[in-house]
């Protein structure tokens, strides 16, 4: 790979990185999108695979993977509900 795209490449997880409480961590909607998957299923295959492989190495999946859910405002009524589900990586 060129330097340049290396470059870009990295930038563009840096910013897509999240942190709370010291904690840096990425959302998978966003990665699935920087690493080109356009379906959400196809790209919930890879993460499945990734969390086998963790604990495959001897890791606890759940230090790795995270569960966690976003809340979005529904328009019409104005409240917030669940959102779909979505994994911290």
């Amino acid at each position: 790979m060129k330097k340049e795209l290396i470059t870009r490449l990295h930038r563009s997880f840096e910013d897509a990185a999240h942190e709370q409480d010291g904690v840096e961590f990425w959302l998978a909607r966003e990665l699935q999108d920087l690493l080109g998957y356009t379906t959400w299923r196809r790209f919930e295959e890879v993460i499945d695979r990734a969390k086998t492989a963790c604990a495959n190495a001897g890791q606890p999946v759940p230090d790795h993977f995270a569960d966690v859910g976003k809340m979005v405002e529904r328009a019409a009524q104005g409240v917030l509900q669940p959102a779909m589900p979505e994994i911290a990586t």
